[in-house]
């Protein structure tokens, strides 16, 4: 069984993967808006990765004899701009993401608790893995310019399956 610090601090972490969830779907409706099917596509899929996530938090707790407390799920009011800047927010949000589940993992280590910490090793690669693609899309507008070059970015997300 988790500890009650520990099990709060995995719950907490669920809600924070749930809420990301709505935020790309917010973006993804933004760009559905804007005519960039790709973007939106790839932010699609993003929301449901996200999702993944929650349910592996909420499969590990259980398996764990703990229970998932449900809490409430903030609405998502991002500020968006352009590709860039949007990708540039999202960017920022995984990297809190990433503090996050480090403070989960550093918890479950003072805790001692091995299982834990094995199963964030997973999160902690993801992190790295979405934080470095990420700074890839963005590094590739140094290289276009206007719309097209948007449109170019567009296109190479939409190739995106899962």
């Amino acid at each position: 069984m988790l500890s009650d610090k520990l099990l709060k601090a995995l719950n907490n972490q669920i809600n924070k993967e749930i809420y990301s969830s709505y935020l790309y779907l917010a973006i993804a409706g933004h760009f559905e808006t804007e005519g960039l099917k790709g973007f939106a596509s790839w932010m699609k899929i993003q929301a449901q990765e996200e999702l993944s996530h929650a349910m592996k938090f909420y499969e590990y707790i259980y398996d764990r004899d703990s229970q998932m407390e449900f809490l409430p799920i903030e609405a998502p009011a991002p500020k968006l701009g352009t590709p860039l800047e949007v990708l540039q927010i999202v960017l920022k949000h995984e990297e809190s993401i990433t503090k996050s589940i480090h403070n989960v993992y550093s918890l479950a280590r003072e805790e001692g608790d091995y299982a834990s910490e094995s199963f964030l090793i997973w999160f902690i690669n993801e992190q790295t893995e979405e934080e470095a693609t990420l700074r890839d899309y963005i590094d590739s507008f140094k290289f276009v310019d206007g719309k097209t070059g948007v449109m170019l970015i567009d296109r190479k997300l939409g190739e995106r399956t899962k």
